[in-house]
């Protein structure tokens, strides 16, 4: 075997192996048995995008899909997958809440309006679309501290490591799964939590 075998080999495995970390960070999915929150999701608060108050006690008994979202991301095309299930199962009980972020990649940028204009232009997005935040970091918006810790949601410790990760939250307001950005809107399981089963 010459060098340039050797050096591509190892190259090949080096990226192999970095090709399995982001897969496994993208695809990464817990599903909890969900437990009693120890801080109430529904004493939360958020602005939307357009500025408003969201009272998070408005979501008693519902599911709640909650998704940090990016303009300039490959998993961007995700909007359309979640506006069908938006579509779908908004009058069973399902609420989507996306809260856009700029902490990966600074793939969104935008101002409020940018953001709008793009969900609405690109995707026809009509489920409700929050504020930009931060997911993590010192200054963690309250939702996601909530998402995140254990100590707040009574279930589990989570982070957020790129756009597009979800998280569901069962109609007693109960983390019941975080997943990862390629866990797809449409999937087997989310259509499920969907149906209330």
């Amino acid at each position: 075997m010459n060098m340039t075998t050797t050096f591509a080999s190892a190259a090949f495995a080096v990226l192999g192996a970095a090709g399995l970390v982001a897969w496994n960070t993208f695809n990464a999915n817990v599903w909890h048995q969900p437990a009693p929150a120890v801080a109430s999701f529904y004493d939360l608060r958020a602005e939307t995008l357009e500025g408003d108050d969201f009272s998070f006690a408005d979501l008693k008994g519902k599911r709640v899909l909650i998704v940090n979202t990016a303009s300039r991301c490959g998993y961007t095309p995700q909007y359309k997958p979640l506006e069908e299930l938006h579509n779908r199962y908004k009058d069973q009980g399902l609420v989507i809440l996306g809260f856009p972020c700029n902490q990966f990649g600074m793939q969104e940028p935008g101002s409020s309006g940018d953001i709008r204009e793009f969900c609405t232009r690109n995707y026809g997005v009509s489920f409700q679309m929050m504020g930009k935040v931060k997911v993590k970091g010192d200054d963690q918006h309250p939702v996601y501290a909530w998402l995140t810790q254990k100590a707040l949601n009574g279930s589990g410790d989570h982070k957020v490591r790129w756009n597009f990760s979800k998280f569901l939250v069962n109609e007693k307001g109960e983390l019941a799964a975080a997943l990862g950005s390629g866990a797809d809107p449409l999937g087997e399981e989310i259509i499920a939590f969907a149906e209330g089963k």
